[in-house]
Order: structure tokens, then sequence, then C-alpha cells
């Protein structure tokens, strides 16, 4: 029903992210509330979620990717929403798809909410799906150099003390930027240094 909502932040807490949309105000559940600031006009990438005997539920992503990654963990069996979302709280999209493209059953099962039976199951359910997801062309590659790549990156902004809203905006600023490119790791840097100087 809706793909995504444009408007103003009003506030951002407890994992609920309220946005007013020409007077009227939606609230959304998000993994990370950091990624948004009050008072500053921003796009949210949407899914709409029906709970039986509670109605809709509307939950908000950073990014397509963000809401993509979402919907592969909710495609896994006995995965609801939150449980989604929490795994998304305390794992970027690209750390969680590779961890199950790894098969890292132990770094899985260290999420609150996750145990070791429930991590290997959904490795075993959706690695197949993260290859579809790959294949399609999405903001991350099945070439694990180039996963790497984008890790030592994080890191390296890190290292800058960079804060994880803006290493987040960076990341998916380049990953758009070179979408269907080929390219090397200086590249993503300058790219991701670049956005960020342009922010300040």
């Amino acid at each position: 029903m809706f793909s995504y909502l444009q408007g103003r932040v009003i506030s951002s807490k407890d994992s609920l992210l309220t946005l007013d949309v020409g007077g009227v105000g939606f609230s959304l559940s998000v993994a990370r509330t950091e990624q948004y600031e009050a008072g500053k006009e921003t796009k949210v990438i949407t899914y709409l979620h029906w709970v039986q005997d509670q109605g809709p539920v509307l939950y908000g992503f950073f990014s397509e990717f963000e809401r993509d990654v979402f919907l592969l963990i909710l495609s896994c069996s006995g995965m609801g929403p939150k449980i989604c979302l929490a795994v998304l709280s305390q794992l970027s999209p690209l750390q969680f798809i590779q961890i199950i493209q790894e098969g890292n059953e132990k770094a899985l099962s260290s999420v609150n909410g996750i145990g070791p039976k429930k991590a290997e199951q959904m490795v075993v359910q959706l690695r197949h799906k993260v290859g579809k997801l790959v294949s399609k062309g999405l903001e991350v590659t099945a070439d694990y150099g180039a996963l790497e790549s984008w890790k030592n990156l994080s890191d390296v902004l890190q290292s800058l003390n960079y804060s994880r809203t803006e290493i987040e905006s960076a990341l998916t600023h380049t990953r758009n930027q070179l979408s269907g490119k080929t390219y090397v790791f200086d590249e993503l840097l300058r790219s991701s240094l670049s956005f960020l100087a342009k922010r300040l």
C-alpha cells in the first residue's frame, strides 16, 4: 500500500519514528532511530504489516536494501516482524547478508532473541535466498572480497570518528553511486569521504 513516506521527523526514540507528512503524523517502527534527526525532512521506505486483533503496523527503513533484508528475514519460518527488526538493530543489512553467506551460525546466534537452533534454521532457509537477492543486482555482491571491502570501509570510517548514522548514510550513498559498476576499495573510500565532507 505504501512504498515510502516523505516528511519531517518529529521524534525518533525507543524504536519508534514519528513522521509529519503534510500535517498527518505517521508512527513507524524502525531498527535504528539514530538514523533520523528531529526536524529534518527525510524519505522513509515502508512496509505495512497486518497484525491480527491489532490492525496495521507500519515499519520504516533507511533504504530499500534494508527493507529487502527485513523481508528476507521475515520469510524464514517462525520469524515475526519484531524479531526481524531486532536483528537489524544489532546487525547492518550488509553484515547480516555476509553472515548468512558464510553460514556463520555462531555470529547469528549472538543476536538477542536468536539462539543456536534458530540461527541454524535461518542459515539453512535463507542461504539460497541470499543468492537470489544478490543476483537481482541490489546493493550487495556475492563476491566475498567485495563484502569484505564494504566491511573494511565501515571500519575505516569508524576509525576516523564518524558516527554510526554518518557511516550508514555514506555507505548507502556510495552503494547507490557505484551500483552495477566495477570498483576498487580506494573508490569506495573517496566516494564516502566526499559525501561526508559535503555534509559538514
